[in-house]
C-alpha cells in the first residue's frame, strides 16, 4: 500500500499529491527483499500474492516514470515555444514599424 500511495495511486483526504518516485521505488524494493527473505517459508497462495503484487507495482512504477518524463518534456517545450512566439511577435512589430 505504501508504494501505491507514493505512486499517487491512492490518496488520503482532498489533497492530491503527485508521485514520489524515489520513495515508491524504495517501497517496491523493500517488498522484493521481503519476498526473497521469505522464499520457502510461505504458502503457495502467499508467494503468488507477493509476486503478483510486485509485478503490478513494477508495471505501475514504469508507467509513472514515463508519465513523469512526458510531463517534464511538456514543461520544457512549452516555455521554448512561448519564447519563439514572443520573438516572432517582436519581429512582426519591427517589420510593421519599418513599413510605416
Amino acid at each position: 500500500m505504501q508504494a501505491e500511495v507514493r505512486l499517487g495511486l491512492i490518496g488520503f483526504g482532498e489533497e492530491s499529491e503527485g508521485p514520489d518516485l524515489p520513495a515508491a521505488r524504495h517501497a517496491i524494493d523493500l517488498l522484493a527483499m521481503i519476498s526473497e527473505k521469505t522464499r520457502g517459508n510461505l504458502s503457495l497462495e502467499e508467494q503468488r500474492l507477493i509476486e503478483n503484487s510486485l509485478t503490478e507495482l513494477r508495471f505501475r512504477y514504469v508507467h509513472a516514470v514515463q508519465e513523469s518524463a512526458k510531463a517534464a518534456s511538456a514543461r520544457e517545450s512549452k516555455p521554448a515555444s512561448e519564447a519563439k512566439s514572443a520573438d516572432e511577435a517582436k519581429s512582426e512589430a519591427d517589420e510593421a514599424k519599418s513599413e510605416e
